[in-house]
């Protein structure tokens, strides 16, 4: 039998089928509202469960059977949908409160039972000084073409980011905005821009699909979501080229290594050109890691390194010198460039972190020591 397609949701062929009952999952859903979570999950005979503050805790009641949370699903899938599933196993759908938050939803059957879980998407989008951002990344939204990457590890906070870049220029310039999410994780309302948010698995069916159609739909800013492999890299590259701003963001460390992490995906007789494409399009590389907070009410904060690609950047870029970025980020504070130990060390003067957790993380603890002493040894031993 021919595998079937995920087709994108027709909204109003989703409800059709509910009689004009509200489903039960949304009772549920306000819950996650009210609490502030993230994530919901429902596996048989156990208690459903949130995730508060990144932790995994079960709500008050009793545990529901998986024909409870099979009916509960049910609820909110079309013929097509459930047709889907019961081919395939898994299903990604997303619901909508009124006036409120969307949710993801993933359904995917364990041990023979249907399991659900639910991400919440908040409308609610920190702005820079929420997410103690320093100013240079500010100046990156001024931006109008080129490409900007947002690196780091898994749960370093790379989409927020992004979603407050976004968001700023979705304040401050007449422009359209597309975005090619998995998953969508912020809702963006129409400001002085026009925003569309795509959705594999549920606007489109992969990304493949959503890049062959993202130049046709006349965008001036565009996010496509993370560098996974090389045909989206190309595409990043090609819509930077043609005078579009895009943002990404890929598994990386540091500005030199998300250089190394690129060329990776391409064979080693297509790097020179991968480069090359890198050299005139790169205008900035975000790296980022989310540290514990000392300040009550505040969960945690970035530790943030910046590269901006001026002319020195640009020619050891083009020299293949990456190691030597972070020279020139060292360099170039002045422009509003800053390494890793740099960030760290603000956070420290603005009594946001612990320095103990400063050095298990800095790249070069006895730099940032010297720094806190107010004695850099990398920048002539000048006083702070």
């Amino acid at each position: 039998m021919a595998p079937v397609e995920p087709q994108p949701i027709d909204q109003h062929d989703q409800h059709s089928n509910r009689h004009g009952k509200e489903p039960r999952l949304h009772k549920y859903f306000r819950a996650m509202v009210r609490a502030q979570a993230s994530d919901l999950h429902f596996k048989a005979n156990t208690r459903p469960h949130l995730r508060l503050n990144t932790r995994i805790r079960p709500v008050e009641g009793a545990p529901l059977s998986g024909d409870e949370i099979e009916a509960l699903a049910m609820e909110i899938l079309t013929d097509r949908q459930k047709a889907f599933f019961a081919e395939r196993g898994s299903i990604d759908v997303a619901e909508e409160l009124e006036a409120s938050d969307r949710f993801r939803i993933n359904i995917f059957r364990q041990r023979g039972e249907v399991s659900i879980a639910c991400r919440r998407v908040s409308r609610i989008i920190p702005d820079f000084d929420k997410l103690h951002l320093p100013m240079s990344v500010r100046k990156i939204a001024d931006i109008h073409n080129g490409l900007v990457l947002v690196a780091g590890q898994t749960g370093a906070g790379k989409s927020t980011t992004i979603a407050s870049l976004l968001e700023y220029i979705n304040q401050t310039r007449p422009c359209h905005i597309v975005t090619l999410e998995d998953p969508i994780e912020y809702l963006y309302e129409d400001k002085k821009a026009l925003v569309n948010q795509r959705e594999i698995g549920i606007d489109v069916t992969d990304f493949e699909a959503g890049l062959k159609y993202l130049m046709r739909e006349d965008p001036d800013v565009v996010l496509i979501g993370e560098m996974r492999d090389r045909e989206t890299f190309q595409a990043a590259l090609q819509a930077a080229e043609t005078g579009h701003l895009v943002f990404g963001t890929i598994h990386s460390s540091t500005a030199s290594s998300t250089i190394g992490r690129i060329l990776d995906l391409f064979p080693p007789e297509a790097r020179d050109l991968a480069r090359q494409g890198m050299v005139f399009n790169l205008r900035a590389i975000v790296c980022q890691r989310l540290l514990p907070c000392l300040v009550e009410g505040i969960d945690r904060v970035p530790a943030v390194e910046v590269l901006l690609i001026n002319p020195a950047a640009r020619q050891v870029l083009a020299e293949g010198r990456d190691a030597e970025l972070a020279d020139v980020i060292r360099a170039s504070e002045h422009e509003g460039m800053q390494d890793f130990n740099m960030s760290l060390l603000k956070l420290i003067e603005n009594d946001l972190i612990d320095p103990k957790v400063a050095y298990e993380i800095s790249p070069n603890g006895d730099e940032l020591r010297m720094m806190l002493m107010g004695i850099s040894g990398s920048r002539g031993g000048a006083g702070r």
